[in-house]
């Protein structure tokens, strides 16, 4: 019966602690996935999905080309589809997650 129960994550264990950046896939609801990131993200769009970041521990700034917000634990935003931005943590580390559409496209497309 256990086998049929939800899955517990536990966004702790999920944290990257590399100095690296990483972003992977923890959750998926209907057509959308909730990843969990850390550290700093080139610049990019996405042309087919909003993306809204949570921060979780530690800071998180998201430049614009017109500008920069700064997210405190606990705070969120939302970057609409198809606007240029950048992440990188305020500090020196930041962990977040981010919802957005399953298959949405990066722009410029990463390796």
């Amino acid at each position: 019966m256990k086998e049929n129960l939800p899955a517990i994550v536990t966004l702790s264990s999920e944290a990257s602690y590399a100095e690296t950046y990483d972003n992977h896939p923890i959750a998926n609801i209907n057509d959308h996935v909730i990843r969990i990131s850390t550290q700093s993200y080139h610049w990019h769009s996405h042309p087919d999905s909003d993306e809204t970041f949570l921060v979780i521990e530690g800071g998180l700034v998201i430049e614009f080309e017109d500008g920069e917000i700064q997210l405190s634990p606990g705070q969120m935003t939302t970057v609409p589809r198809g606007l240029r931005h950048r992440t990188r943590p305020l500090g020196s580390r930041s962990v977040n997650l981010t919802f957005e559409a399953a298959n949405t496209e990066t722009e410029p497309k990463t390796v």
